[in-house]
């Protein structure tokens, strides 16, 4: 796939006489390595080390902490598709890579992380990692509202997606110093900036994205969410990511092609009626269940017991419910008790919200 990008590139650059045009393949091959360095912001990175120094720290923190930029991501999937275990080259999701990596593997990568301040400016980067983490964290935001939306089972791997779908851009802002600029123009939309992308450098920020996920070891899977979800009969993860970046660019008060969201709906089975609702609420704060990255030590019946009581609901309503006997219903929560290390149902609930099950 790089040879052919560079191929095509050199190409169509042959083919437009332009001298600025010259050496396109070289520029991009630079442009990945360059990426070797891709810095975080200093902030993220000290939150980071903040959270993973903690005695009591859960996982799920950890991975908040991790996915709050894009700088962490990449080099947290990237060592992790690296290392010596039965899932090298097939960690598509924050969760399963802090897990191989361990959280003393994870503050060893983040200690070794190249940072940048909110008020600095790179002379190879600009403002770019900043800009980047914004509108990534944007559309993660956005991916994860539509997997809500649609029942979409893969809501770790979708959210990794999210977040690495325009890492291909860091890429054409280091081979052409005047992306995005020259090359967008005065289009306004995403579609159309992809259309000037293929129209004046032979592919686009897709494309690139997804030979340098590959470049990177990351899993096919991933590589081809973030390779085509620009592309006219994208689906599936491709498709969400596809929809969630326009959401983050009209959340941001961008302009969007309206025809092109719903087109991309409808491909997901995703009403107008939905769609509406989720262009309502990404605006305002999220509330509700927290995100469960930790395995649940609870039976799905002590689960199912411990959320009706997390309801105010009284032993007798719980064992009417769920059919059961009180006694059993008894039996249900003293073993949660003692698999959570609580003391009473208080504590027992507030734990399991806490981590996400219930």
């Amino acid at each position: 796939m790089e040879a052919a990008i560079t191929r095509e590139s050199t190409s169509r650059s042959s083919a437009s006489g332009g001298r600025h045009n010259e050496g396109h393949g070289r520029r991009l091959t630079a442009a990945f390595d360059a990426l070797e360095a891709f810095p975080a912001l200093a902030e993220s990175r000290n939150r980071l080390l903040r959270v993973v120094r903690e005695k009591r720290a859960s996982t799920g923190d950890l991975v908040a902490a991790v996915e709050s930029d894009v700088a962490l991501v990449i080099a947290v999937l990237r060592i992790a598709n690296r290392a010596q275990s039965p899932y090298k080259g097939k960690i598509a999701s924050i969760p399963r890579a802090v897990e191989v990596l361990t959280p003393a593997g994870v503050e060893a990568l983040a200690t070794r992380t190249a940072v940048f301040d909110f008020f600095e400016r790179s002379p190879v980067w600009d403002a770019a990692p900043e800009r980047f983490r914004l509108h990534a964290v944007g559309t993660q935001r956005a991916a994860d509202r539509l997997a809500k939306e649609i029942d979409y089972s893969d809501r770790d791997e979708l959210l990794a997606s999210a977040l690495l779908h325009d890492i291909g851009k860091l890429v054409l802002v280091h081979a052409y110093p005047g992306y995005p600029g020259l090359i967008h123009g005065d289009a306004r939309t995403p579609e159309e900036r992809v259309h000037r992308e293929r129209r004046e450098l032979g592919v686009d920020h897709g494309v690139v994205g997804g030979v340098l996920a590959r470049r990177w070891g990351m899993p096919n899977r991933l590589a081809s969410a973030i390779e085509r979800h620009h592309a006219d009969d994208c689906h599936d993860e491709a498709a969400l990511i596809r929809l969630a970046d326009m959401l983050s660019h009209y959340a941001q008060g961008k302009p969007v092609d309206p025809a092109s969201m719903l087109k991309v709906a409808r491909t997901l089975g995703l009403s107008p009626e939905g769609l509406r609702s989720v262009m309502y609420e990404l605006p305002y704060p999220t509330i509700g269940a927290k995100r469960q990255v930790e395995p649940c030590p609870l039976s799905t019946r002590e689960v199912d017991v411990l959320r009706r009581l997390a309801e105010g609901k009284v032993y007798k309503q719980i064992a009417l419910e769920l059919n059961l006997s009180t006694s059993t219903v008894r039996t249900h929560l003293h073993n949660t008790y003692g698999k959570l290390g609580a003391v009473d149902r208080a504590q027992a609930v507030l734990l399991a919200t806490e981590r996400g099950w219930i």
